[in-house]
């Protein structure tokens, strides 16, 4: 598995991938998905993008970009999306812990999740497993597709520990 720094090339692959989970409606907060043209503009945008690719397959994704602005602009956010015929074979792991020394690069201190679906238990356990610590639960945070609310549980990592 190679992570790295997305290219143009790579833009087609990751639009379907990011689609994929926007369209599920069960973890990303947009609700409409990106178009081709959107697509190459929104992940160049980004403070870093990087793809995680296998044998020439482009697996997962990631975005990293500040949270905020200003005197909380030192306070990073990210999104991670993996091919969903690849879940469950530690990509999502490999692009956290990617993009976690990758805040650490740009100057970032702290990566926070702002809305992470208490649903989404494969993700919790992961930034459970990678250190990561919840800040509490902010009850009917999220809007699922079907109509129903779930629960979010922001989360951050301590990236200065790293240096």
């Amino acid at each position: 598995m190679n992570i790295r720094g997305f290219t143009k090339q790579d833009v087609p692959a990751m639009t379907e991938i990011w689609n994929e989970v926007v369209e599920a409606g069960l973890a990303f907060p947009q609700e409409e998905t990106l178009t081709a043209e959107q697509a190459e503009q929104f992940f160049a945008s980004q403070s870093f993008t990087a793809v995680a690719e296998d044998n020439g397959v482009i697996a997962g994704l990631y975005i990293l970009h500040p949270n905020n602005v200003g005197r909380c602009g030192h306070i990073a956010n990210a999104s991670y999306a993996v091919r969903r015929e690849l879940r469950g074979k530690q990509i999502g792991r490999e692009l956290v812990s990617h993009s976690l020394r990758k805040c650490a690069e740009l100057g970032f201190r702290i990566l926070q999740f702002n809305a992470v679906v208490a649903d989404n238990k494969p993700a919790l356990a992961l930034y459970e497993s990678l250190g990561f610590r919840q800040l509490g639960v902010i009850p009917g945070g999220f809007r699922k597709k079907d109509g129903s609310y779930a629960d979010i549980i922001p989360h951050y990592f301590d990236v200065s520990v790293l240096k």
